[in-house]
């Protein structure tokens, strides 16, 4: 007779092919953590809905609710909850410098790569130039993508705190964000030439069943 699975301890807004909502799910798995999905269709205008401005009044995914408590929102703030919440696997280091390289690492992509080829940055930019069509924003894509894994890369190899994950051999935050940014370029069939060190962190990631459930592919709401 099969285990029963274990009731879900949060509540999870998201979207299927999201970079955010994508690390919080990574971050789940590896916690062997699980929640219920309320889908936020971001294709129909969802998250600007009354109803999910209360939750966040930004109107971005994911936010990860755990009943008893107020809504939580931005994706590294839920993977430092989840990392306090069970801490066991850590996702950060145990020492001082590890754990801000680990952070910095992952800010460079989450904070300064992801904005800028977010949905609401492709609305306006459409909004206020006529010129603006689908070549122009791949190229966009192209060039902020570009620009963030590029510089990641050059961090990465030059520091020998760089094994086969972004720090040493077990997945950390930066991982999770890492990979976040590279399933959307997969995604958007964008490809960074020139990254060796993250070519080959990615192909341990790829093997990890915590990011391969993760895929946006595989989750509600995608594409046949």
């Amino acid at each position: 007779m099969n285990s029963p699975q274990p009731s879900p301890q949060f509540e999870l807004f998201a979207f299927w092919r999201t970079s955010a909502t994508y690390r919080v799910r990574v971050a789940l798995n590896l916690k062997g953590l699980t929640a219920h999905e309320r889908i936020v269709n971001l294709d129909a205008g969802e998250q600007r809905s009354e109803e999910f401005l209360k939750i966040n009044p930004l109107g971005a995914i994911p936010a990860l609710v755990q009943p008893g408590h107020p809504p939580l929102t931005q994706s590294l703030a839920i993977l430092e909850f989840l990392d306090e919440f069970q801490p066991d696997p850590p996702l950060l280091p145990t020492d001082l410098h590890g754990r801000a390289r680990v952070r910095s690492i992952a800010a460079m992509l989450a904070a300064d790569t992801h904005p800028l080829i977010t949905p609401r940055v492709k609305k306006y930019l459409a909004s206020s130039a006529a010129s603006f069509d689908d070549a122009a924003w791949r190229a966009w894509q192209i060039q902020w993508f570009g620009t963030g894994l590029t510089a990641v890369e050059q961090r990465l190899a030059a520091d020998t705190h760089t094994g086969a994950f972004c720090h040493g051999n077990t997945p950390t935050l930066a991982d999770v964000v890492l990979a976040s940014i590279v399933v959307m370029t997969r995604l958007f069939k964008i490809t960074v030439p020139g990254t060796p060190v993250i070519d080959r962190i990615m192909q341990s990631c790829d093997a990890h069943a915590a990011f391969a459930r993760a895929e946006p592919v595989r989750q509600q709401g995608a594409p046949a």
